[in-house]
């Protein structure tokens, strides 16, 4: 991906255009450019397409896509997504094993990245998670992403670094249930069946209303853009979000789990 974007750098340069004008010509952000030239974000062919008949560059983009490696093919979890997320317009989150990174505590990310195998050193462990809640801040800013959570009840339960972790997650989350245009809503365990078997994803909408699907498994994490598998997936949501507790409920069970510690 960085071999792209510096190519599309050097035409962006040569025909006159600077990163601001190019977006505004597509009306994208600036940042969005910016975000391809660095190799955080893929360009995709219909853009390229667009780019090579702007730029008089005869395929060369389109070429560069089309060959990219196959590594590249496959967006890493700091390199894409976290880019998809800060613009994001709408979150949906539907999780099961784990508290939904943008809702962890600092505690809680210490304990979830202290667990990993191979294990991380103390210098990653504290990298990690000074970003993890850095992330948070899209949640406070003045005008937030519209943001839904989905939690199978099973990762509410699961008492990750202990008791006083998790005591302050469950407060934590009780919090940010009251925060404006985030809504909470629990799964619970007592539910014969679901729609959210096949497990976690969080659907994004960027600000030019185009959906995208994040999953991650442990052969890595996955970015999906194909519109029927997205289309699909949505309706996952919309169905789990039925299926869950509404969110006074949801806020009432957080209560019900704070007042067993």
């Amino acid at each position: 991906m960085k071999m792209v974007g510096a190519l599309l750098a050097v035409h962006r340069e040569a025909a006159g255009y600077t990163q601001r004008s190019l977006a505004e010509h597509f009306c994208m952000s600036e940042d969005q450019i910016a975000s391809i030239e660095q190799g955080r974000r893929p360009l995709k062919m219909d853009l390229a397409i667009q780019l090579d008949d702007l730029l008089g560059t005869k395929r060369t983009l389109q070429t560069a896509v089309d060959h990219m490696p196959e590594v590249d093919l496959v967006p890493r979890f700091a390199e894409e997504y976290l880019d998809r997320e800060r613009e994001a317009i709408v979150i949906s989150w539907y999780e099961t094993m784990l508290v939904p990174g943008l809702l962890q505590t600092e505690a809680y990310a210490r304990a979830l990245f202290r667990g990993r195998v191979p294990v991380y050193d103390e210098d990653e462990i504290e990298q990690l998670v000074a970003k993890r809640i850095e992330r948070r801040d899209i949640l406070h800013r003045r005008h937030p992403p519209i943001v839904s959570f989905v939690i199978w009840e099973a990762a509410l339960r699961t008492r990750l670094g202990g008791g006083t972790v998790y005591a302050e997650q469950l407060r934590h989350l009780r919090e940010y249930a009251e925060l404006p245009g985030l809504d909470l809503q629990i799964l619970p365990l007592c539910g014969d069946s679901h729609a959210g078997l096949s497990g976690p994803f969080t659907v994004l909408e960027t600000p030019e209303h185009q959906r995208l699907v994040y999953t991650e498994t442990v052969r890595g994490s996955h970015l999906i853009v194909d519109p029927d598998e997205v289309a699909i997936l949505n309706q996952k949501y919309a169905m789990l979000r039925m299926q869950a507790l509404n969110p006074s409920e949801s806020r009432g069970l957080l209560d019900r789990l704070l007042g067993e510690q």
